[in-house]
């Protein structure tokens, strides 16, 4: 028998609960052994709901129960997650978490403490949901030096951007109208500044590039700037706008960054709509491959967790290899990231031949989209570094930029 420990009994804690129960036979055939939900940890009461049977509110009842094998973290947040499952690790039990943020700050650290105590800490919901990457990751994709990383990692931002596209709507109405569905919190910040696709990208960085890539050094930008008059320019070519976790390798150096990028339809990541999550890997023997489910909710996410637990009760007596050191990655800058951008420029009173002649001593030869708005000249720049762009883009009237996918 495998007993398992939930810490948290929200959306995601409650998934796994029913998970379990439900699935139970099935998980327990596929894992060897027969699991079952011995505690849920909850602060709260849930009056009539079946957890309430097995609901406690004292973490020490869990970390001292020798009979615990696996403890689940669902919690969220740094504190007391960490705290908690680092505890359960020294305790020798394995750990699985959905917990992004806990994983970014401390997944290095509780991975040794995990081999120093012969048990394993598994976090495959932390960054796509209920989509699987970070096994593909350390498991699948060993032969491969990873080339780079494309993802669609926050479903809000996603969801806002396909309505701005599709409707027309400006971004503070489509804000509003995500926010009374639930797809976003009544404070948003982490998704639309994009910091929550910037904890999953050094996830990432981190496991495809084996060294510590810490959040804060990851250059981020959010969606806030976007505009539908951005929307109506890519329709001339083809073209989306999607905020990207990226991590890349250029002759040696490692970028990683959250921001906006223009992306055109031959990208697979082009078609994905609404709150639909995707992760393209490009590999250098097996070149592209993507993964794309849900990156959020109860039972998606939930999925994923419990498809560690099964994994943490299959390794039982070994710890799993994940090379992911401590030494931390010095990232290459974003002025130095090379991609081409998409710019619009303001007339000032100006006429289109005068602007258009002053972009082209500032930018060499550009790709011009026409036929939008009479008010500015847009177009597209060759492949530049971002000091680059900085030094062309002076003494110009820029009304937007934004990066474009190569």
């Amino acid at each position: 028998m495998i007993n398992v420990a939930i810490l948290g009994y929200g959306t995601v804690g409650s998934g796994v609960f029913k998970i379990i129960n439900e699935n139970n036979s099935h998980i327990s055939r596929r894992a060897g052994d027969d699991v079952k939900v011995k505690y849920v940890l909850d602060l709260r009461d849930f009056p009539g709901d079946p957890v309430e049977d097995i609901l406690v509110h004292d973490v020490d009842i869990i970390m001292n129960d020798e009979t615990v094998d696996v403890v689940v973290e669902v919690m969220g947040g740094v504190e007391p997650a960490y705290t908690f499952v680092k505890r359960a690790l020294e305790a020798g039990k394995s750990a699985c978490t959905s917990n992004k943020e806990l994983v970014a700050k401390h997944g290095v650290e509780l991975l040794q403490i995990a081999r120093d105590n012969n048990v394993n800490f598994f976090f495959e919901a932390s960054v796509g949901g209920g989509i699987p990457i970070i096994r593909p990751l350390i498991e699948c994709l060993t032969v491969d030096h990873i080339e780079e990383i494309q993802g669609i990692m926050n479903g809000t931002t996603n969801y806002i951007l396909t309505k701005m596209e599709d409707e027309g709507a400006d971004f503070d109405t489509v804000l509003k109208d995500a926010q009374d569905k639930g797809y976003a919190e009544r404070n948003p910040e982490a998704d639309i500044e994009g910091y929550d696709a910037c904890r999953k990208i050094a996830i990432l960085t981190s496991l495809a590039y084996e060294k510590q890539v810490d959040f804060e050094d990851i250059y981020t930008e959010g969606i806030t700037k976007i505009t539908t008059a951005d929307f109506d320019y890519m329709k001339k070519i083809g073209a989306s706008i999607k905020l990207l976790g990226m991590a890349r390798k250029d002759d040696g150096v490692t970028y990683s960054m959250v921001a906006p990028f223009v992306v055109y339809n031959d990208n697979p990541l082009y078609n994905v709509k609404d709150v639909f999550n995707a992760i393209l890997v490009k590999g250098d023997m097996l070149g592209e491959v993507m993964f794309y489910g849900k990156g959020a909710g109860s039972l998606p996410t939930a999925s994923a967790v419990v498809s560690d637990v099964v994994d943490a009760v299959k390794r039982q007596g070994y710890t799993e290899k994940i090379f992911w050191n401590d030494t931390k990655r010095i990232l290459g800058t974003v002025d130095a990231f090379t991609t081409p951008y998409f710019v619009r420029v303001g007339l000032g009173g100006e006429d289109a031949a005068s602007v258009k002649a002053a972009v082209e001593s500032h930018f060499g030869n550009v790709e011009y989209i026409d036929g939008v708005k009479s008010d500015e000249v847009a177009f597209i720049t060759k492949v530049m570094s971002g000091s680059e762009y900085d030094k062309a883009a002076e003494g110009l009237n820029v009304v937007s930029r934004i990066r474009v996918s190569k």
